[in-house]
């Protein structure tokens, strides 16, 4: 398992994926019908290698609730991946613009409109049940969230960018990553008191497969391995129509020693993997989930700080020295620790993560300024620096900015940086 989730070998590619709610221009607290939806990307140029992905390689897909995802391919560096990607984004905005449609990014729906499942497959199907049995959470998820997910590689054996070390930080950045790009305090049209409710929402779900996989020490690949088998299994395939259910409780430990209805494959075990949510999921590469969707091109500036930060050995030792204060090695795991929830409801409001955004994002701004053509993405993330953590806010005070003006609490799509 350690093999395929962890590919060892000296860093070089970047991915993203960024998802985008729908609203329809003429009624935005409408729910948007699957037709319309598929009739936009049924319009896009898609070819790519594979046939089904846009030129660049970039996969389409739709997410339960009806949000859009785009996933870039692997790129040879940073600004070779921030630039495919908005390539690719102008045309799929375009092709929403058509059908008289905008994507909306922002980590949850901000709008008082029905959250349905557009999608029927079986698998959606079963983790419906699946959390439904624990509260609204789950389905909070599938139908009202959007993220940022940066795709990095895990790292090498040993060195500065050995695997425990990226892990390490991967970890350590995320609740600054939460409070820097908190962009969720509305749902259902309303203020929940938290700047990230996506994050939130995430904290209070299923914990064996949304904590982290145990303390940032050690190896990640045995942390890894017991996470996985000790996560509950959320859904069983089955052939001819019959439902994907799981039994209450099995965990695919338990399934391995004889429990459930017939003996687990390796085929099983690749997609009872693909069911875990923890804050940084390895995939081959390690893939951080816990940034907010961002309006416009906003997606740009994490990927460029995440990036700088696990890519620039002075930089990775910069943000280490600057996270160490907020405990982030102590206590429940993530995100259920005291700073990540912190993180989501203060944001950088917060002195002690405001002070440590600051540094890494100064450490960042160190290491663009040592990567040959970052000088576009330098003032990019340092705009935003001046903008938002420098002043302790966060695109989420955007948000409750406008709706105490009383205009529209849908975040407005900004020109690209």
């Amino acid at each position: 398992m350690s093999g395929v989730c962890f590919k060892i070998g000296p860093p070089r590619l970047v991915g993203i994926e960024v998802e985008w709610f729908v609203h329809d221009n003429r009624c935005p607290t409408g729910p948007v019908l699957p037709e319309r939806l598929h009739a936009a990307l049924d319009s896009l140029p898609l070819g790519g290698p594979d046939g089904t992905s846009l030129p660049s390689g970039a996969r389409l897909t739709l997410e339960p609730g009806g949000q859009v995802e785009l996933s870039s391919p692997p790129a040879p560096g940073l600004t070779a991946c921030v630039d495919e990607t908005r390539r690719d984004l102008a045309a799929l905005r375009a092709a929403f613009a058509a059908q008289g449609l905008r994507l909306t990014g922002t980590g949850t729906d901000p709008l008082a409109r029905p959250r349905l499942m557009v999608l029927d497959h079986p698998r959606y199907l079963a983790m419906e049940r699946f959390f439904d049995s624990a509260g609204p959470w789950g389905r909070i998820m599938m139908t009202g969230t959007a993220s940022v997910q940066v795709c990095l590689d895990a790292g090498a054996e040993e060195g500065p960018q050995a695997l425990d070390r990226r892990w390490r930080l991967a970890h350590r950045l995320g609740p600054v990553l939460v409070a820097a790009f908190a962009n969720s305090p509305l749902l259902d049209g309303k203020p929940t008191g938290h700047r990230s409710t996506r994050q939130t929402v995430w904290s209070r779900m299923d914990p064996s497969r949304t904590l982290a996989p145990g303390p940032d020490h050690g190896d990640p690949r045995e942390a890894w391995s017991r996470y996985v088998l000790d996560a509950e299994v959320l859904c069983i395939r089955r052939p001819g129509g019959l439902p994907w259910t799981a039994p209450a409780g099995l965990t695919f430990r338990d399934w391995l020693a004889g429990a459930g209805e017939r003996p687990p494959t390796l085929a099983d075990l690749d997609y009872h993997r693909t069911t875990l949510f923890p804050p940084v999921r390895p995939q081959g590469h390690l893939e951080l989930r816990m940034i907010d969707a961002q309006p416009g091109d906003g997606w740009i500036v994490p990927t460029a700080l995440v990036t700088a930060l696990l890519e620039d050995p002075p930089a990775a030792d910069a943000a280490l020295a600057a996270l160490d204060p907020l405990g982030c090695a102590d206590g429940p795991l993530p995100p259920r620790s005291d700073v990540w929830r912190r993180a989501a409801t203060l944001a950088v409001a917060d002195p002690g993560l405001r002070r440590a955004a600051l540094a890494c994002f100064a450490a960042a701004d160190a290491a663009l300024g040592r990567l040959p053509g970052a000088e576009r993405l330098r003032a990019v993330v340092a705009e935003y620096a001046e903008r938002y953590p420098a002043r302790g806010r966060c695109p989420a005070d955007d948000q409750l900015d406008a709706l105490r003006a009383g205009t529209r609490p849908t975040p407005p799509e900004e020109a690209a940086p």
